[in-house]
């Protein structure tokens, strides 16, 4: 029988673990039993979700419309310089894009599409005897494709490691990351603290567990969220979060390397704990491009799963996620 309360959801919304579990969201389903009901991934109901990801909800809407040679766009570039920005734009609804949402949903190397996927972002992104390939892009775009291919299974290629050798070297002196050369680092640059948090624990060498340790302590500095002027849409939850920063995926990163007990989330908790509705619920509260200092957000059709403004089955189980790790970290 699967035990379908947890402590968490003690409180307002006695039915929100029943809502996650519906199975209309096989990914969501999943990850509850996992994460929240602490069901290994070999028991029955968890395997037959698992099973059941490529074929309902969010993940089969997009793999349905993949193209056989394995990219979303409507036609295929005539040149490798084409490949290697066909996969990048439109910016949030691209193959690389539609690529890290898959793994987010538990998509990996098993299926066929994530394979011609994947061949294509080692053929034109990551063939590391090409001019034209990310090791000399941004660390945003580095830190998402190390993170989206190691969720996939290829954490162990060599073209993969390479990235997180990138990541290590471009970490700066106060700890964080910055996307422009010769700036300290800055809250908005989480990828490559996610990426390395990709990594299972008995995996990390040395110069890993060190960046990850700085990493973690110049985010837990800034309590998440204390960088220059109040930013509203670091306050706001959102999915996909492409390469934008909220204090929901500061607390899920940091909550999963193992910080949980650190009394410097406090204040961010505090935030998601308010943000929390009566049924138990968190809004998806914007899709991104959210407020941006430039032209992007005209330029951009947002990619959505969810309706912005309405309760968000995936915003409540990263929130869900993050409250379970800090009880038991306390």
């Amino acid at each position: 029988m699967l035990k379908r309360n947890h402590s968490n959801d003690d409180g307002p919304g006695a039915n929100v673990t029943n809502w996650l579990l519906e199975e209309n969201q096989p990914s969501v389903r999943y990850y509850t039993m996992i994460d929240l009901l602490d069901m290994s991934e070999n028991d029955g109901e968890a395997k037959r979700a698992n099973s059941l990801i490529p074929y309902s909800g969010w993940g089969h809407d997009i793999m349905k419309t993949q193209k056989p040679e394995g990219y979303w766009e409507a036609h295929e570039p005539r040149s490798p310089r084409e490949w290697f920005n066909f996969l990048r734009f439109p910016l949030f609804r691209s193959s690389i894009w539609r690529g890290m949402i898959l793994s987010d949903m538990g998509f990996t190397k098993s299926e066929p599409g994530v394979q011609r996927l994947s061949e294509q972002v080692f053929r034109y992104m990551l063939s590391l005897g090409s001019p034209l390939n990310i090791f000399t892009e941004e660390v945003c775009i580095v830190g998402n494709t190390a993170a989206m291919m190691s969720r996939f299974g290829y954490g162990d290629d060599r073209r993969i490691r390479k990235l997180y050798d990138w990541m290590i070297e471009d970490q700066r002196e106060d700890g964080g990351w910055n996307c422009s050369q010769g700036k300290p680092g800055t809250l908005d640059c989480w990828e490559a603290l996610s990426a390395l948090s990709t990594i299972p624990k008995a995996g990390r060498t040395a110069a890993i567990k060190r960046a990850i340790e700085r990493g973690a302590e110049f985010y837990l500095e800034r309590n998440l969220f204390k960088e220059g002027a109040r930013y509203s849409p670091w306050f706001r939850f959102h999915y996909p979060t492409h390469y934008f920063y909220d204090i929901l995926v500061g607390l899920d990163v940091l909550t999963g390397l193992g910080y949980a007990g650190d009394r410097r989330l406090q204040p961010a908790l505090q935030i998601l704990s308010s943000k929390r509705r009566k049924d138990g619920t968190w809004l998806l509260d914007r899709s991104h491009p959210d407020e941006v200092p430039h032209d992007t957000r005209r330029n951009t059709r947002p990619l959505t799963l969810e309706r912005p403004g309405m309760p968000s089955k995936w915003i409540t189980l990263k929130a869900m996620r993050v409250l379970k790790r800090v009880e038991e970290a306390n």
